[in-house]
């Protein structure tokens, strides 16, 4: 099950690289600017914000990453919790997401249910 959560994991972190891609590197491009919406003067605006958010979302990925690597060491207690840090943090994100602007539900789900998944799976392991 640990392997099981590990992968989900895994596929929401190469996610939210992904993410980190778009919102702090192509944010103005016209790909960029259709899957979020936005204008091209919308995108100009917003870009210094964007380019934070990106970040904010690529350290979790590298918590999911550094807590994976860890755990395939032999080092389980640290890399599951850097695993369930990150995760957990992109699991709470994507319900401010869905909570905070309920017409990017399809977003917040993509952001939100691999690594919910991955948790879930993670803590079944532990507790068993």
């Amino acid at each position: 099950m640990i392997t099981t959560g590990l992968v989900l994991t895994g596929v929401a972190a190469l996610i939210h690289v992904y993410i980190f891609t778009m919102e702090s590197l192509t944010w103005t491009s016209p790909r960029t600017r259709a899957t979020f919406g936005t204008t091209a003067e919308g995108a100009a605006a917003t870009r210094e914000m964007a380019y934070n958010q990106g970040f904010s979302n690529l350290f979790l990925a590298v918590l999911v990453v550094v807590g994976t690597v860890l755990v395939t060491v032999g080092q389980q207690a640290v890399g599951l919790t850097l695993v369930l840090a990150g995760a957990g943090s992109m699991v709470a994100a994507g319900l401010v997401l869905i909570t905070s602007s309920p017409s990017k539900a399809r977003a917040a789900l993509v952001q939100l249910v691999p690594p919910a998944l991955g948790v879930a799976a993670l803590v079944v392991a532990l507790l068993a």
